[in-house]
């Protein structure tokens, strides 16, 4: 093995004095020629590590040496060794894709035919050629961090460093993402990819995970996979109808340490040592894979059980047998562009409808005519019985909606926060305040009352998002990637909150870039260059795409296979 590229010694960071470690005596070794993956809970203190081993941020205690720098002693002589791409990567988004190029080779001091010849490589390397004159705000979530990517590697590093490269990145760019930064790990160089997504952990050549700043685990990820062989199954025989309520029941199971909707199934994983429960009459047991997934939740002590207090406080919701949400025939252009056409679906009481599809499909677009945000430019549709053509006002009432980036308002503290949206939602007086005092308790946000929502960590931005969201208990749901970039236990808690919802009669409609939450959805449409291009259950999805060579694909395979067979079909029908 080659020698460690970075060398972590007993690292410590706090923020403040008196308050926890933010990092925690961390020790590892990284290597070139690797891609060590950087996994853990939010708030865990992975871009901490990142920003530390950057030397944008100094340690309190402990070394960290790379590239053969003392990183504390002098960040100066790293930086033309290393590439960075932040969390929130530092693009200027009123520039083209080539000024920001032009910008960054100008900063790392890239002149002569050197920069031109690395311009023509980097834009051939992330497919960025065509678009070389388009704003960088104007650009897709997966074309942002592909250019993103592309600053990062003006000067090829030695050391390159991805805080959540492929947070809001549909699955087709995350494979593209991913055979990209593959190709960087080479004998001189080391990549540390730190990622919310599990699947992309287990692809990983090593694994750093962190959990309150400490460091649980570092190695191969099938080294802490093999930890729950013989103790992951699959439930089959679920009525569909009961599948949340067994889900929720089995969660509360001391033998169940973690579980999830896997189409029409429900994938379990227990406790070591632990008897499998009792599961009903006609249901079954089956032995499963295990996942890294499984792995990192039974190292964190399992995920947060299945009851919801937010679903326990509603009311059930009757069933009058009619569709809740209907769109006919729904198109909306702007200018000469097209961003969806003709789409149609139906959502049922108690069910949860997914719109997936890769970044720029046209699924926000979808969701803000659905609530009444953008006119349709023909078709139209209905939300809880109102035609949103004449009566906008009553179904937003009937509605909740969590935006992509969390529509909170950074500057206005959490109760600040509550207030406003609770007027939006036609709350006042009484009906107010005992609408906030019940979010608050369900969400455990007294402690953050007058904290500004900017300063939140990640999972309480969501559990503040989705207060905002349900606090007039709506009956319907928009959710549109309302888990993007948090962690798998936080969004166990939001889909436990959700599938007890359903189980009351709200309706959701949603979209995600997880595959994993898809799984979760009754219904999928799966929208494409701003058409739909299939609908059906997870089940039927992947039946549909499954292959002599690929017999039992998963949902992200059937994903990328149908889009692929739209692109197909539609050079067929040119040609």
């Amino acid at each position: 093995m080659n020698r460690p590229l970075v060398i972590l010694n007993g690292v410590t960071k706090r923020f403040a004095r008196g308050a926890l470690p933010a990092l925690d005596a961390v020790d590892a070794a990284i290597c070139p020629g690797r891609i060590t993956g950087l996994v853990g809970p939010d708030g865990a203190g992975k871009t901490t590590l990142l920003r530390l081993m950057a030397g944008l941020l100094l340690p309190d205690q402990g070394q960290i040496s790379a590239c053969g720098v003392d990183v504390a002693h002098d960040p100066a002589a790293l930086h033309n060794q290393l590439g960075y791409m932040p969390q929130r990567f530092g693009l200027y988004e009123d520039l083209t894709v080539m000024e920001n190029l032009r910008l960054y080779a100008d900063l790392r001091g890239l002149i002569g035919s050197l920069r031109e010849e690395t311009f023509v490589r980097l834009l051939t390397f992330t497919g960025l050629a065509p678009f070389t004159e388009r704003l960088a705000g104007r650009l897709s979530g997966g074309m942002k961090q592909k250019l993103g990517l592309a600053c990062a590697l003006i000067r090829k590093p030695r050391l390159l460093l991805l805080d959540e490269p492929s947070v809001g990145v549909d699955p087709v760019s995350r494979r593209e993402l991913w055979r990209m930064v593959r190709g960087l790990a080479d004998e001189e160089t080391a990549v540390v990819w730190s990622t919310a997504y599990l699947d992309e952990a287990a692809r990983c050549d090593e694994v750093l995970l962190l959990n309150q700043g400490k460091r649980l685990f570092l190695g191969a990820p099938e080294a802490l996979t093999r930890r729950v062989e013989g103790r992951v199954f699959q439930l089959c025989g679920v009525v569909d109808s009961a599948r949340r309520a067994t889900l929720a029941s089995l969660l509360q199971h001391p033998s169940v340490l973690d579980g999830t909707v896997q189409g029409s199934a429900l994938r379990l994983v227990l406790r070591a040592g632990a008897p499998a429960p009792e599961t009903g009459a006609g249901t079954r047991l089956d032995a499963a894979a295990p996942r890294f997934e499984d792995a990192f939740m039974d190292l964190l002590g399992g995920g947060p059980g299945g009851y919801s207090e937010l679903a326990d406080r509603r009311e059930p919701i009757p069933d009058d047998g009619r569709n809740v949400v209907e769109a006919h025939g729904l198109t909306k252009r702007f200018g000469s562009f097209t961003a969806v056409q003709d789409n149609s679906f139906s959502i049922r009481r108690g069910e949860i409808f997914g719109l997936l599809g890769p970044n720029g499909a046209g699924k926000s677009t979808t969701f803000k005519m659905l609530c009444g945000l953008l006119k349709p430019t023909e078709g139209h549709s209905t939300v809880a019985g109102h035609d949103l053509r004449h009566s906008a006002s009553l179904a937003r009432g009937r509605l909740g909606y969590m935006a992509q980036k969390f529509s909170l308002y950074g500057d206005l503290t959490v109760a600040q926060n509550l207030r406003f949206f609770a007027g939006v939602y036609g709350l006042a007086g009484k009906a107010c305040r005992l609408a906030i005092q019940e979010v608050t308790e369900v969400f455990s946000l007294a402690p953050f009352l007058s904290s500004p929502a900017r300063e939140l960590p990640l999972g309480f931005k969501q559990r503040l998002s989705l207060a905002c969201a349900v606090m007039h208990t709506p009956d319907v749901l928009f959710l549109d990637e309302p888990t993007s970039g948090v962690d798998p236990v936080t969004r166990r808690e939001f889909w436990t909150h959700m599938n007890g919802l359903v189980c009351k009669g709200v309706t959701v409609l949603v979209t995600t870039h997880f595959m994993d939450e898809a799984e979760y959805c009754d219904r999928i449409g799966l929208i494409y260059s701003g058409r739909k291009i299939a609908e059906g259950t997870p089940d039927d999805l992947r039946h549909r795409t499954a292959t002599k060579e690929n017999p039992d694909p998963t949902l992200e395979d059937a994903f990328i296979a149908l889009i692929r067979a739209s692109d197909m079909a539609g050079k067929e029908a040119v040609e």
